[in-house]
Parts: C-alpha cells; sequence; structure tokens
C-alpha cells in the first residue's frame, strides 16, 4: 500500500510540475523575468544541497543566522515579500524554528517559497504590475513589477551569506551560471 501512495504522490507532483512549466506568463515583464527566477531557484537549492547536514548549525559569528537559519529565511521571505510587495497583501513575518528541520525539509521549505513566486510570476496581470507599493525599511514607492527585483535581491543577499559559510567549511560552492 505504501507504495502506491508513493507512485501516486509522484505522479500527482510531476502533473503539477508539467502543468505549472507550461502555463506562459501574461505580460512582457514576467515573460523576461521568468527564467532569471527559475535560474535564481536553482542556484539557491543547489547551494543548499551542497552544504552537509552536519554543516547546517555552522554560524560564523555569534550575531550571525546559523546556515540553516539563512536557508529558512530565504524560503520563508521569499513567499512573504511576493505577497507583501507583490501582491499587496497584509502579511506578517511567521518564520519557522530552522533549528527544529531538517535539510530535507529545509529544501522542501525553499521548493515551496520559489514555487509560490514562481506562480504569481505566471499569473499576474499587468494592471497589478503597475500598481504602486511602498517598501516598508526604506518608504521608497515602487511598482509592484519592481518589487519583484526586491524579492530577488533579498533572497541572494541571504544566498550569499550562504555561499560564504560552504567556502568557510572549505567546501566548493555550486557553479555560478549567470
Amino acid at each position: 500500500m505504501k507504495y502506491y501512495v508513493i507512485i501516486f504522490t509522484l505522479i500527482l507532483f510531476s502533473n503539477y510540475t508539467i502543468a505549472q512549466n507550461s502555463q506562459q506568463p501574461k505580460t512582457a515583464f514576467t515573460k523576461m523575468y521568468l527564467p532569471v527566477w527559475l535560474e535564481a531557484k536553482k542556484h539557491c537549492i543547489d547551494v543548499a544541497k551542497v552544504m552537509p547536514e552536519s554543516l547546517y548549525n555552522f554560524k560564523p559569528t555569534a550575531a550571525s543566522k546559523t546556515f540553516a537559519e539563512q536557508m529558512v529565511h530565504i524560503a520563508h521571505t521569499v513567499e512573504l515579500l511576493t505577497q507583501r510587495y507583490v501582491q499587496g497583501m497584509d502579511v506578517k513575518p511567521n518564520t519557522p524554528d530552522a533549528s527544529k528541520l531538517t535539510k530535507a525539509e529545509i529544501i522542501i521549505l525553499l521548493e515551496h517559497g520559489f514555487d509560490y513566486t514562481t506562480n504569481v510570476i505566471h499569473a499576474i496581470e499587468q494592471s497589478q504590475l503597475d500598481e504602486t507599493c511602498v517598501m516598508y525599511h526604506s518608504g521608497n514607492t515602487v511598482s509592484r513589477a519592481f518589487a519583484f527585483f526586491y524579492v530577488q535581491d533579498h533572497m541572494a543577499n541571504h544566498r550569499a551569506k550562504a555561499n560564504l559559510y560552504i567556502r568557510m567549511n572549505n567546501i566548493k560552492p555550486p557553479e555560478y551560471t549567470w
């Protein structure tokens, strides 16, 4: 029975992934942005995978996040920032406790967060992209299209820190492909 549940889950996930990948974004901006986002997702997940689970609690200083906390922060905030700034939703941070998660669970969280934003990229209309929002930290008013760059920049900032943690442990990081 367990075998059939696994097979059913794999088939369901495969169909979802195929459907997601066959859907085209609705705007010129999102058609341009989607491959950039998907490459960022791949690179971030590669960073998460290359760090051994035994080093997920590594942090370079007492004030720093652990590697696991960096990855969970990314996973949580790509969705949160997309909701807040791209979709205009009133959401509050509720980051999971990284110390209670395995490497595999963190990678699943990353995939979920990136997939959430990918789905928004596919579905958002030009009229929504043209709306403006006020950035929480800076107070700057930007278009919701521009907010996608903030989501990616924030993710890249924390991914770069995680990449440094990998190097500090004498592990070769994944190749950067852009």
